[in-house]
């Protein structure tokens, strides 16, 4: 069991903190390759109900958050 441990200040403030800035890479990363790509992914996806994008974007996203996860994580 893992108990009260996490609740200390120190180890809470560490876990948002991580959180965080895993957060913020997770969307910096998006914005780049947003950029990246000739047309607007969410113009595209959301208007135009291109599915097979949906799906190709959903993959990046899960990707680039085990980098994030495993790379914040140490």
């Amino acid at each position: 069991m893992m108990g009260i441990e996490w609740l200390k200040p120190g180890i809470f403030f560490g876990s948002m903190l991580f959180a965080l800035m895993g957060v913020g890479i997770f969307w910096l990363c998006f914005v780049v390759i947003d950029k990246l790509t000739p047309y607007d992914l969410w113009a595209e996806i959301v208007e135009k109900r291109n599915t097979a994008l949906a799906i190709v974007v959903g993959a990046m996203c899960i990707a680039i958050g085990l980098i994030v996860s495993a790379s914040v994580h140490g």
